[in-house]
């Protein structure tokens, strides 16, 4: 019995393997579906004329890829050393790029053709990062490197839009006028470096990336310079200081809006939640004020009796009022703004008296800071600097390794040191004319998060 269930079962299984063999069912076999991600970067299997060589006559060159690629940002990318007067024709196939040049070649010289990270695989985008392509027009490649750091003076952090360039043969005004002899991109730890130079000194200079004549033209560009000259192969660490000598001029202009224009003079008041302790009431105008009487903006408690010893300023754009007092916690006052107290340029003035109820913040609101600093110069005058998001928010000269505040404003704080040469409590920019480097800061590394109601310590190593 059992032989003959099995006999049977061997019959079935027959009959359903040859059936879906027939009609393409499931049995049907095919390729497998997915498979590991291709995540390797295209190689490079052929150049010609071959990558390293000397007494290069031609002015072609191309190479070839082991699979299909892309190619990207080639303008933003590429970077041929010497620096050329016109860019080369680049034409990329599905399996090479050619180059041509479109400038003479230099005699007796080494060329470097970086393509930064433009070259990748058509199917995954993966980079082909260090494709680096070098040949001679003479005899030798040259070989000596050069390298260092590039930072922004104000913040001591690095900007990859930075360039660094190389001049050979320069005087001071050099690089208002011509293009550099070889460029650097700035990676995003600072950090530069040339190869393939030759052993002749250069002047080296930092610029923002942007201007197509690679020339210093405008004070209001972040720029950095070395007051010597460097040598490849002799000199390595050089650190150069970005600055902008002049804050770059807004030009746009508004275009009115068609349509109402409403010419009333109006404001806002930063006190709609609560006043703080530590700085001024802030009222913002729409319009520049022409007239302003502090004697009809003023404060009082609840019985509309008048605090003493408040000062009032007009900051020099004419739209905002700060009023200034020596705070007390807790407190219930009342902002009175009069109708006639301030008139704009067109004589307009407000259109009511106002009367604004407000409470100033507790003393619980604010934590107690504590920062202690291994490390630093005292006699390099330090400024210590809190900055949220980009703004500037609060400024204290450091007189000691140990510096308190009991009253801080919670938040998360971006925290740097500048080095205050001169003094006067504020960055001060470099001057290539006159030979003078910026003053240079350093950002801490990690946000300081300053909780209110609380005793915020931290040990700082510079």
């Amino acid at each position: 019995m059992k032989s003959t269930t099995t006999f049977y079962i061997f019959l079935i299984l027959t009959a359903f393997i040859g059936f879906s063999l027939l009609t393409g069912g499931c049995a049907q076999i095919g390729m497998p579906i997915g498979g590991p991600k291709d995540t390797l970067s295209p190689k490079l299997i052929k150049a010609n004329p071959q990558d390293g060589i000397r007494n290069v006559a031609t002015n072609k060159i191309t190479l070839e890829f082991n699979e299909y690629i892309d190619v990207q940002d080639l303008q933003q990318n590429l970077i041929i050393s010497p620096l050329q007067n016109r860019n080369p024709s680049v034409i990329a196939n599905p399996k090479s790029i050619t180059l041509k040049f479109r400038d003479t070649l230099l005699p007796n010289t080494t060329y470097t053709i970086n393509f930064g990270d433009a070259v990748r695989d058509i199917n995954e985008n993966n980079v082909y990062k260090g494709l680096t392509y070098t040949f001679s027009t003479g005899n030798t490649i040259d070989s000596l490197s050069l390298s260092g750091k590039a930072l922004l003076a104000e913040t001591g952090l690095a900007d990859t839009t930075m360039l660094v360039m190389l001049y050979r043969n320069a005087t001071d005004s050099t690089v208002q006028k011509k293009k550099p002899s070889y460029i650097s991109r700035v990676q995003r730890d600072g950090n530069f470096s040339f190869n393939n130079l030759p052993a002749v000194p250069f002047r080296i200079y930092a610029l923002k990336d942007g201007d197509a004549g690679k020339t210093y033209n405008s004070l209001s560009e972040p720029f950095g310079f070395r007051n010597e000259e460097v040598l490849p192969g002799k000199d390595d660490d050089i650190i150069l200081y970005a600055y902008s000598q002049e804050k770059a001029i807004d030009n746009r202009t508004t275009v009115p809006v068609k349509g109402i224009v409403d010419k009333r003079l109006r404001y806002t008041v930063t006190v709609q939640q609560k006043q703080s302790l530590i700085d001024p009431l802030e009222i913002d105008f729409n319009n520049p004020l022409k007239e302003a009487d502090s004697n009809k903006i003023f404060i009082t408690d609840t019985l509309f009796r008048k605090v003493t010893g408040t000062k009032f300023s007009l900051d020099s754009t004419a739209k905002k009022i700060f009023i200034r007092s020596a705070w007390k916690p807790d407190e219930a006052l009342v902002l009175i703004v009069q109708k006639d107290a301030v008139k704009d340029s067109s004589g307009t003035a407000l259109t009511r008296t106002d009367t604004i109820r407000f409470v100033t913040k507790k003393t619980e609101d604010y934590g107690k800071l504590t920062l202690r600093f291994n490390g630093i110069d005292i006699k390099r005058n330090p400024v210590l600097q809190f900055l949220l998001g980009p703004i500037l928010k609060f400024s204290y000269p450091l007189v000691s390794t140990e510096w308190t505040n009991s009253m801080f404003p919670p938040g998360d704080y971006t925290v740097r040191i500048l080095y205050d040469r001169d003094k006067n409590g504020v960055f001060t920019p470099g001057n290539y004319l006159k030979k003078q480097q910026p003053e240079i800061a350093v950002t801490l590394p990690q946000t300081l998060n300053v909780r209110s109601d609380w005793d915020n310590e931290r040990d700082v190593d510079l």
